[in-house]
């Protein structure tokens, strides 16, 4: 592809296929939780807003967003360890959640956000991710997942390299350095 950036390899995910599979995902969940009164998504900050965004759009249920912050990484690598920056600015006790999250690389932060969560007491406590890489994954439910990918540094729909990229409609992998 001709215009691609000169840093991007090529694009794993079409704005189309996304596009397509988050209709998919609104869909499954507001199947789901026909009976909810209400459901509360908690975005990812920075990574899952774009998901998100287009997510809550495609839902036929009531629903309420909030966000958590997390870090992980530093610029362009990841530290291994995970920290809480945000936590939710409402209670969900005694409701039912999910957890928007751009992508599950190894499933530590996943699997921290998880537990967390689970000291809020919900009724029900799901998550829904764009991308996993299933190599060195651990042990931690995905309820709704967008796509399976290969092991490379992606960017776009949310994702970023070093703050760059992350307005790009599709998924593309960085070119190794």
């Amino acid at each position: 592809m001709s215009n691609l950036h000169p840093d991007l390899e090529r694009i794993l995910v079409s704005r189309e296929d996304i596009n397509n599979r988050v209709k998919e995902l609104a869909a499954q969940i507001s199947y789901d939780y026909r009976d909810a009164e209400k459901i509360y998504l908690i975005g990812i900050l920075k990574g899952a807003f774009i998901f998100l965004a287009d997510l809550c759009r495609e839902l036929t249920i009531p629903h309420i967003v909030d966000f958590m912050a997390v870090s992980s990484y530093g610029k362009t690598t990841s530290t291994g360890a995970v920290r809480l920056i945000m936590d939710l600015r409402e209670p969900i006790d005694g409701q039912h959640a999910i957890i928007v999250e751009d992508i599950a690389d190894s499933g530590k932060t996943l699997k921290y956000l998880y537990q967390v969560l689970q000291w809020h007491n919900p009724a029900s406590l799901r998550t829904c991710v764009l991308l996993r890489k299933k190599k060195n994954m651990l042990d931690v439910p995905i309820n709704y997942l967008g796509f399976d990918i290969s092991d490379a540094w992606v960017v776009g729909y949310g994702l970023d390299y070093a703050d760059r990229f992350r307005t790009l409609p599709y998924i593309a992998e960085m070119k190794q350095k």
